[in-house]
């Protein structure tokens, strides 16, 4: 065997690095690091590469964000949207967004804040949704202002999911606060997650206001 066999022989079969996995690296660095940390060189060296090898699949730190929202957002639920009740459709895409972000609770501040031209499958989920809010009856102009206040008690729900559990624990300070304290013992009697009762809760309310201030009854 030749030199320029063994060679070959050596090469890997596929490249070490791909887009799939630079993305989802990414995603496993911020939720580990946080934004104030996350940068294109610590994910290099998170994948034990150098810098320059990142720019062959994601031209810069922008299009890195837009590629790690697309894997967040593939996860939302558009599925009811022309098929469900407006109010179950919604109520499914808001369950399965909140769950997906979080899964990465630190990407709220730096990808929900990002532009997502070029983000396809964010945009795809934006179009379903969209479709499905003017064909429940919507005006046009209000369409996306409804879905921004969903998507604001949605992310802010997704933190509240990765809250600790001691998070109104009043501590040395409980006899200052008795009402409080009345109050936080009896959630605790009640069954299921603190998060997902006051999710609940939220997002019921927040689809009733909204579907009686389109008149639609949706």
């Amino acid at each position: 065997m030749d030199s320029s066999e063994i060679r070959r022989a050596g090469r890997p079969r596929s490249s070490v690095l791909d887009r799939e996995k630079i993305l989802r690296a990414a995603l496993r660095l911020l939720n580990s690091v946080g934004p104030e940390r996350f940068s294109m060189a610590a994910l290099a060296g998170e994948l034990g590469v150098k810098p320059p090898a990142l720019y062959h699949y994601v031209k810069n730190k922008q299009a890195l964000l837009v590629g790690m929202r697309e894997v967040v957002s593939v996860s939302i639920d558009v599925s009811g949207f022309g098929i469900l009740p407006w109010k179950e459709a919604v109520g499914q895409w808001a369950r399965s967004y909140r769950d997906a972000f979080a899964a990465h609770p630190n990407a709220i501040a730096l990808l929900a804040t990002e532009p997502i031209a070029g983000a396809t499958n964010t945009l795809a989920m934006y179009e379903c949704a969209v479709q499905g809010f003017l064909a429940a009856g919507w005006e046009p102009g209000r369409v996306m202002s409804d879905i921004v206040a969903l998507e604001s008690f949605i992310l802010g729900s997704a933190l509240d999911v990765v809250a600790p559990d001691d998070m109104f624990d009043p501590g040395e300070d409980a006899a200052q606060v008795p009402g409080f304290v009345k109050v936080l013992a009896a959630q605790r009697s009640l069954d299921g997650s603190r998060a997902d009762r006051a999710f609940d809760v939220g997002l019921g309310i927040m689809l009733d206001g909204l579907a009686v201030r389109n008149g639609s009854g949706a």
